[in-house]
């Protein structure tokens, strides 16, 4: 049993890459199968997968190891593309004999393999099987000391790991993996180097969909010609996307993943990435104190739910929280929070049994009482049901894909979302976020995430910017002195504007000292945030002096 194919030690160049016709559609549409001195020709199917070598002329721009000594990446500039960058996967090699074994081995352990024990790593069970079974079908004999560790190698990246795909899925500079189709190369999303274009090529259509149903049973979902589109998470958390086979996508199946930070980023986090500043999270940390709504709005990864995320963090200990989603990808560290997530459908036709949608989930969430209603991301008529919930008092925040305010707000008001536009002033805050060219590049990196600008909603055509970015400096200009909300929040507690400003500046400099000192761990913040709350309160009690 092959799950993925030998892999080649050569290949063609991607112009040479053409669909193979199998024998028996060479019959039916009258191939010569035999030579001309009537001889038969064999066919040769081409590799599965194939990993394109470096061109000579290719200038090596950054080299560094994902397993030594087995793999590595290799980022090239290509002279013939204008010198535009390329991925290349660098695994090592198994010589003709070795492969052959190789394949033997992966077969019977695919057969005969025992599984592992509850507190067993399945890495060391399959390197602890294939020794077994090696000694048992006197394989083990034909292996050598340096051979081993690759065959090893090999044996985890097919059976555990992701096959052909296991070196960038081990990347950790890689955010996004999109395989397009058929002889086309796979495409990465490098944190350096933006979206570039790898060697490696999937060359057949049955190895492609056996990635694509391990995928997805790994995900726990279903795919299949009947449902051929698949949007669901990994074991990882890395979000999925899938199609299957040539049902929807004529090139062959396709699928994305995204991936998904193992520690999500922090507030401090977010201030030394520069997506905003001390003063704009300090601001941002009072109007959320104090149950305001709040918007991430940008394009498709400008960082809109990582934002998010921080944001939440800075929610009290002691409020409650509930988030909706259909893919969990919110990872707050608060006790007090509910999760919850939409579930498809599992009947067929037009008839959706068991479909449970984010239009439920929110009407369900108001049962909860919940002081703070987190939705990942608004789109239909949750957003109804949402607007409804900050009618009544509750705070939210939410991200919603647009290129602008006024497109967001457009977007709010028409179908599906319909919200009324008397509604709309019930944002309190929105935060324009976008991927950017920056002035100059930062730990080797031309490109960033910054929130642009940060606007409180009068009304529905009535926008105030009080803060934005200035891309000639990458520095924040702040004008918080004219901020409505603030003057909200100083009238809720009985204070004077410049006392609301003078707390934001202390927060600032709270938050600026967590920097300096290197505390950045979400659990490390939350516990700092919680001290400061202990601490130093806002507003601060007054003391009455005694009279004689």
């Amino acid at each position: 049993m092959v799950l993925f194919g030998k892999k080649s030690e050569t290949a063609p160049e991607l112009k040479e890459i053409k669909p193979v016709e199998k024998e028996e559609e060479r019959k039916k549409r009258g191939f010569k199968l035999f030579g001309r001195g009537g001889e038969k020709k064999e066919y040769v199917k081409p590799p599965p997968v194939i990993l394109k070598e470096m061109p000579p002329d290719a200038l090596t721009v950054e080299e560094y190891q994902i397993e030594p000594p087995f793999s590595k990446v290799t980022i090239a500039s290509l002279p013939q593309l204008g010198g535009s960058m390329a991925y290349y996967i660098n695994e090592v090699k198994l010589t003709e004999s070795e492969d052959a074994i190789f394949q033997k081995l992966l077969e019977i352990i695919c057969r005969e393999i025992e599984p592992p024990g509850p507190d067993v790593d399945v890495k060391t069970h399959i390197e602890r099987e294939a020794y077994r079974l090696a000694k048992k079908y006197g394989l083990a004999k034909k292996i050598s000391t340096e051979s081993w560790p690759k065959i090893i190698y090999y044996l985890k990246r097919d059976l555990v790991g992701l096959g052909p795909i296991h070196v960038i899925m081990n990347d950790r500079m890689i955010e996004d993996l999109s395989v397009n189709g058929l002889y086309i190369p796979v495409f990465v999303w490098h944190r350096k180097y933006e979206s570039i274009p790898t060697n490696l090529i999937f060359n057949d259509e049955e190895a492609l969909d056996n990635l694509i149903v391990k995928l997805t049973h790994l995900s726990q979902k279903h795919i299949s010609t009947a449902f051929p589109i698949l949007d669901a998470m990994l074991p990882g958390k890395d979000r999925l996307a899938a199609t299957f086979k040539r049902e929807v996508s004529p090139k062959g199946g396709t699928f994305t993943i995204r991936r998904f930070r193992e520690e999500p980023y922090s507030i401090v986090d977010l201030i030394e990435l520069k997506t905003i500043d001390e003063n704009i999270a300090a601001y941002f940390w009072l109007l959320i104190e104090n149950r305001m709504t709040v918007a991430v709005i940008g394009g498709t990864g400008a960082g809109k739910t990582s934002t998010l995320n921080a944001l939440a963090s800075l929610i009290k200990p002691s409020m409650k929280i509930v988030t909706v989603e259909e893919i969990p990808e919110i990872n707050l560290v608060h006790d007090n929070w509910v999760q919850l997530i939409s579930r498809e459908s599992y009947g067929l036709g037009v008839h959706k049994i068991g479909e449970i949608g984010l239009f439920d989930l929110v009407k369900m969430s108001l049962r909860y009482r919940p002081d703070y209603i987190i939705v990942g991301e608004i789109r239909g008529e949750e957003a109804f049901v949402l607007f409804q919930a900050l009618a009544t008092g509750h705070g939210g925040m939410t991200t919603l894909h647009a290129e602008s305010l006024e497109y967001a707000i457009k977007r709010l008001t028409s179908p599906p979302m319909n919200v009324a536009p008397a509604y709309v002033p019930l944002i309190n805050v929105s935060a324009m976020q976008e991927r950017v060219q920056l002035p100059k590049s930062i730990t080797g990196m031309s490109f960033g995430r910054r929130v642009r600008s940060v606007a409180e909603i009068g009304d529905i055509d009535n926008y105030m910017s009080v803060a934005s970015w200035n891309p000639a400096n990458d520095t924040y200009e702040c004008e918080f002195e004219n901020s409505i909300m603030l003057r909200r929040v100083a009238m809720r507690h009985g204070v004077t504007l410049q006392e609301t400003l003078a707390e934001l500046n202390n927060r600032a400099e709270f938050l600026r000292d967590l920097r300096a000192k290197g505390i950045r761990n979400n659990v490390q913040v939350a516990k700092m945030i919680t001290s400061y709350y202990l601490n130093s309160p806002f507003p601060r009690p007054k003391i009455k002096v005694a009279q004689n």
